[in-house]
């Protein structure tokens, strides 16, 4: 899988799956299991809806959608 997430998209990713998820524990709710999307794809550094679409916020790492 190719790397199509940029570092300050990752930063954001990694921060944003955190609060997400430390609200769901706090809430004590379920919905804070969404928080791993973000945390997985920002740690990973890959994200498939932006493989689908062709998107890159990587520079140097451009992908182009497949046709």
């Amino acid at each position: 899988m190719r790397k199509n997430v940029g570092s300050i998209d990752k930063t954001i990713r990694i921060i944003l799956g955190v609060i997400i998820f430390g609200a769901g524990i706090y809430f004590q709710s379920w919905w804070g299991l969404i928080g791993i999307i973000p945390l997985m794809t920002g740690m990973m550094g890959s994200c498939p809806i932006f493989q689908v679409f062709g998107i890159s916020s990587n520079k140097g790492g451009e992908v182009t959608a497949k046709e």
